[in-house]
């Protein structure tokens, strides 16, 4: 059963509420003991001084200061026998002294007992006590939860992690592939722990270093290994953190943290997502006089303003460079700017032996093959894929991972979880052709990315799949390899049509069309691979930045825009042609790769060019991709 505070304060105020009436009720104003000379039986007062003008009254006991009395009388109508009575008294009866005294009657005045005065006393103190007690203790026990009522005088603090050593068990060793990161941030580490070898030479240290780079890369797990090598205090927060929905908070949590840096310099401030809060200032849809504004250009002030911020290194991780405020990336602010890119196909050797360490692997599997064979892998996407390969060998109950649970793992990364194979059917063949015409167009084509594999078990949306892997770490790509790649990604639209007519194409080659399309319009755009000759037509950017980008106008006419569009549609249709003239050329082989592939369902890329070889000359590439 789940503790719930709410619960204990449901119940404990009313608890409270009705103990305090019940105590009132059985102490509070408590009268004298009257239990010596009880009284069954009340009498009136007017019938009282009957009986004491007729002299029928032996005794009188008055209690509660006169207010009641206890006579002892003789009751004509029981032959004259002794009785008890309880009169109640009023206030102003000063001439019953006199009578009594008068009458020689015997009367004793009882005191009240304080006993129900000190009762009451503590009843209505105990009361308050409790009652703010329990209150204390409820308000102090929310007051520590998010959003709790304690937490309104603390809007303005700075919500950053702090420690004196940073212990995240991350070393420079613990990160591989990014070695010129590496080296960029091990010199900072040096500067925190020996400045004295870069101040003899008139060097300062850099106040700021930014990492950039696309996500997964290790940004944050470079900050960790700073952290876990400098043996300096080290505040973490991210970006989004500074940012309140009230006017001026953001702005008071920067002056706070580096308050609290100022105190504890030499220090590291680890900001990550920066892009949150130092995205670029303006007018207009995306700019204004906001919150976000004014902790930037608090930010700006702490980091290089008139005091300056001696001693403390500022630490900052963004995959969006492009929105940030110039103001922010100037030298004084972030010195440096380290880009973190994905790893080539050396520090994917690394990373996957930093990850392999705890892995028990088969003797079998290669690590080098795992790194040839994902190319674009990231250092989250190599840890994922080996974690992915120990999940599926603990589901099959074996001892170690073997190669069939990396490659099964790589695809389930690329493409996705396996789904239900399909039946055979006209469905399926259709398919088959469609993954073979992709496979054989890029095997035929000199240029094209060697086959990885062709499967018809469904991943994913996909009800049928083509890998290709590149043959080596390209930074630069031709123009024929372009037009490779768009031929080879037409080849299961061009087999369809060529096997089962124009009227039985199928929405199958959506994706490849609107890939290939980008392709196209880039090298006419971007990369001046056509007719219009070497211009740059377009920009980089995928993405319009409000404040900057929304008011940017074409940088062609229409004219030039209607060239544009014919040159793609030229480009396309000249790769469409050449993938149908090769399937065409090449029916005998499609036909046998097609039964096969349906037999077996998967065909891997050294099985699939032999039997190419078999009918057709496959051109040589440089180095295939390795078989796991």
């Amino acid at each position: 059963m789940k503790f719930s505070w709410k619960v204990v304060a449901l119940w404990t105020l009313p608890a409270l509420v009705i103990g305090f009436f019940f105590w009132q009720g059985a102490f509070a104003g408590a009268p004298a003991d009257m239990s010596k000379n009880a009284a069954n039986t009340r009498m009136t007062y007017g019938r009282f001084l009957e009986y004491l003008n007729s002299d029928r009254v032996n005794s009188v006991d008055l209690y509660e200061g006169g207010r009641t009395a206890i006579i002892e009388a003789r009751d004509p109508d029981l032959e004259n026998r002794v009785q008890r009575w309880r009169v109640d008294l009023p206030v102003n009866a000063p001439e019953l002294i006199s009578k009594l005294k008068e009458k020689a009657i015997s009367f004793d005045a009882h005191p009240m007992r304080n006993d129900g005065a000190i009762w009451g006393l503590l009843g209505n103190l105990i009361f308050p006590v409790l009652l703010i007690t329990g209150l204390f203790f409820l308000f102090r026990r929310s007051s520590n939860l998010p959003g709790g009522p304690g937490q309104a005088m603390n809007f303005g603090k700075s919500k950053a992690r702090f420690q004196m050593e940073a212990k995240t068990g991350v070393k420079f060793d613990d990160v591989a592939g990014i070695e010129e990161a590496k080296e960029e941030l091990q010199e900072v580490v040096t500067f925190l722990k020996q400045p004295e070898r870069f101040t003899a030479v008139g060097a300062r240290i850099p106040k700021g270093v930014l990492l950039v780079g696309p996500p997964g890369t290790g940004k944050t797990l470079l900050a960790k290994a700073i952290a876990g090598e400098a043996g300096v205090p080290f505040f973490s927060i991210s970006g989004s953190e500074f940012v309140e929905m009230f006017v001026g908070v953001g702005a008071s949590r920067v002056r706070d943290l580096f308050k609290k840096a100022k105190d504890n310099a030499p220090c590291i401030i680890f900001i990550d997502e920066i892009d949150a809060v130092g995205r670029q200032r303006g007018a207009g849809i995306g700019g204004g006089n906001d919150e976000r504004e004014q902790t930037l250009n608090q930010l700006l002030t702490e980091m290089d303003g008139f005091e300056g911020n001696t001693g403390i290194i500022i630490i900052a991780a963004t995959n969006r460079p492009d929105v940030l405020d110039s103001a922010l990336l100037r030298p004084g602010r972030f010195d440096r700017q380290v880009t973190v890119d994905a790893p080539d196909i050396k520090g994917r050797l690394e990373i996957l032996q930093v990850h392999a360490r705890n892995k028990k692997l088969d003797p079998s599997v290669s690590l080098d093959a795992i790194a040839r064979r994902t190319p674009g892998f990231t250092g989250a996407d190599l840890a994922n894929l080996l974690n992915e390969g120990a999940i599926l060998t603990a589901r099959r109950r074996k001892e170690a991972i073997t190669l069939r649970e990396i490659d099964d793992a790589v695809d389930r990364v690329v493409a996705g979880m396996e789904g239900t194979p399909l039946v055979d059917s006209k469905s399926k063949r259709l398919i088959a052709y469609h993954e073979i015409g992709h496979a054989l167009v890029g095997t035929l084509l000199k240029d094209h990315d060697p086959v990885q594999k062709v499967t018809l078990i469904p991943r994913g949306q996909a009800q049928g799949l083509t890998w290709f892997t590149p043959n080596e770490e390209q930074g630069l790509i031709s123009r024929s390899q372009l037009k490779a790649r768009i031929t080879g990604a037409l080849g299961g639209r061009a087999a369809e049509e060529v096997i089962f007519g124009a009227a039985e194409v199928t929405t199958g080659a959506g994706g490849d069309l609107q890939q290939l399309s980008g392709m196209a319009r880039q090298m006419v755009t971007r990369f001046g691979m056509s007719n219009l000759g070497p211009l740059s037509l377009e920009s980089q950017q995928g993405e319009v930045f409000l404040g900057r980008d929304w008011t940017t106008r074409s940088e062609y006419s229409e004219a030039i825009a209607s060239r544009i569009d014919a040159q793609v549609r030229e480009i396309v249709e000249q790769c469409y042609d050449n993938a149908k003239k090769i399937i065409r050329d090449h029916r005998t082989v499609t036909d046998r790769l097609v039964d096969l592939l349906i037999e077996k369902e998967t065909i891997d890329g050294e099985e699939f060019r032999q039997i190419v070889a078999e009918y057709a000359e496959v051109p040589e590439k440089q180095q295939y991709a390795p078989q796991l």
